[in-house]
């Protein structure tokens, strides 16, 4: 089984799944996605396995600033925007075997064990 965890290191919820996943002794890959953002190909593919709406870091500068026009985007169109500013990403993004599997963390959710270790 292979896991990647795709954020940015300075992300505190991105710190806590880093802290809950080696508590939990779960091994996982760190992508950082300033560094190394996903490429179009990964995109497609993870807004295929969740969606874009569970995707976007709604919460962010760079979500603020796509204004209103951002709410009748299609997943084209949202992949278009993820693929030029990574940071449009909710963080973490947990990808199992190469499938897009959680986005986002809370440490009391139990369906990431049940994800992640099966």
């Amino acid at each position: 089984m292979s896991i990647q965890v795709y954020g940015i290191p300075n992300c505190g919820t991105c710190k806590k799944a880093f802290k809950w996943l080696e508590d939990n002794d779960i091994k996982y890959e760190f992508v950082n996605t300033k560094e190394n953002p996903p490429n179009r190909e990964m995109l497609i593919s993870w807004v295929k396995d969740l969606g874009f709406k569970p995707m976007r870091n709604t919460s962010g500068q760079s979500y603020r600033a796509l204004g209103d026009r951002k709410n009748s985007w299609t997943d084209e169109q949202w992949i278009e925007a993820f693929a030029k500013d990574a940071m449009l990403l909710k963080r973490p993004l947990f990808v199992k075997d190469e499938t897009a599997v959680i986005v986002g963390f809370r440490d009391k959710e139990d369906s990431i064990i049940s994800i992640l270790n099966c």
